[in-house]
This record gives structure tokens, sequence and C-alpha cells, in this order.
């Protein structure tokens, strides 16, 4: 009898193979984590408050640094400019931040570094997310990122700023939410004018531009 083919002794012919492993499931994506609506409507009203970003904000920057007049006004003295740009980045960090916790450090913000017309558009601009911050006992943060003196005359001046802006809410029940809230963020730019009073340089405008 010739010898059977090599491999097959004991097998029938047309033996099925091994069936192939099945694939590991693929792990469930982790679920989103929340965001408070409160946050998030706090800090969309103060940005929309305090004017355009993005290509627009880059355009006007160009169109004031690029205006030789503008520039060589505001950097005739470089000390002021420099002296203008750091107390104006504090007082609007101060001026636009607030913290449900602590309210008294916002008024008294309000009565130390604002002046004139600045007073009342302030109280007009911020009234009303200070409420909601109190009702979804939120924290808003508001960092100046850059600045740019448009010009100087004497002492007044007034002063591009570009702002970063969070707000995170403590609302809500815990129990019922585990997952952390990261908070909401935003840019935002504006100018104010500022004067020189008693050795500082407070706020006297606001100018969100028609915002």
């Amino acid at each position: 009898m010739p010898p059977e083919p090599a491999g097959t002794a004991g097998e029938p012919e047309n033996a099925p193979g091994p069936e192939p492993e099945a694939p590991e499931p693929e792990p469930a994506p982790a679920p989103a984590r929340r965001r408070r609506p409160g946050a998030l409507a706090v800090l969309c009203l103060l940005t929309l408050l305090l004017g355009g970003f993005a290509g627009w904000a880059h355009a006007r920057a160009a169109s004031l640094t690029g205006d030789p007049a503008r520039q060589n006004t505001a950097l005739t003295d470089l000390a002021r400019t420099s002296e203008i740009k750091g107390q104006t980045g504090r007082a609007v960090a101060a001026l636009f931040s607030y913290d449900h916790a602590d309210p008294d450090a916002f008024d008294r913000a309000a009565r130390t570094l604002l002046t004139g017309k600045a007073v009342d558009q302030h109280a007009a601009l911020l009234g009303e997310v200070a409420e909601r911050a109190d009702e979804q006992k939120a924290v808003i943060t508001t960092t100046v990122t850059d600045s740019a003196v448009e010009r100087v005359d004497g002492d007044r001046a007034r002063v591009l700023v570009y702002a970063d802006q969070s707000s995170v809410s403590t609302a809500g029940d815990k129990k019922k939410d585990e997952a952390q809230d990261e908070g909401v963020y935003a840019g935002a730019m504006f100018a104010v004018d500022v004067v020189l009073r008693d050795g500082r340089w407070l706020v006297s405008s606001l100018d969100t531009f028609g915002r």
C-alpha cells in the first residue's frame, strides 16, 4: 500500500482547519464629561459683552502696530508705556474676575480701579454676570495675555487688551454628577481708556467695540 502523504496520517480528507479566534472587542469609549450649563451661560454672556475674537482681533492689532504715528506716540516713553501696560493688565484681571465666595474683592476692585464713566459702564456690563455667577456659584477668572498701548497723551492713554477667561460652576448635586466640572473657556478683546490719578492708572472708559 502506498504511503500516506506527510501530515495527513489519521486525519480525514478535507478535514476543517481550526476556527479563527474571534477578535477582541474594542474598549468602549469613555463617557464624555458633562459641563454644567450654568458656567457656560455665565461665560457666554461675559464674552459677548467683551467684544470680538480671533481673526478680527488680530487684524485690529496689526492695524495698531502697523501705524507708525500711533506706534511712536505710544512708545515715546518706554518706561511710562510699560507702567501703563502693567497696571492696566492687573486692573482688568481684577475688574473682570468674580468669585461667588468673595464678592467683596469684586466690589473693592470697582471702587479703587475705576473712575469717570467707567464706573457706570462696569456696573452695566458686569451686574448681570455677577448675579448669574452667584446663582450658579461660579468662579470667573480673567487673565490678560497681551496688551498694546494704542496711544499716550500726557496723563491719559488707551490700551487694547487681550484676555483669556474661564468660568467654573460649583452648583448642582455632586452625588448625581460625579464628573468633575472642567469649566468653560473663551478669549476676548476690548479696549480701555486709563487716566493717571495720584500715581495710579485708573480705568476711565471701557470700549467693547459695539458689543
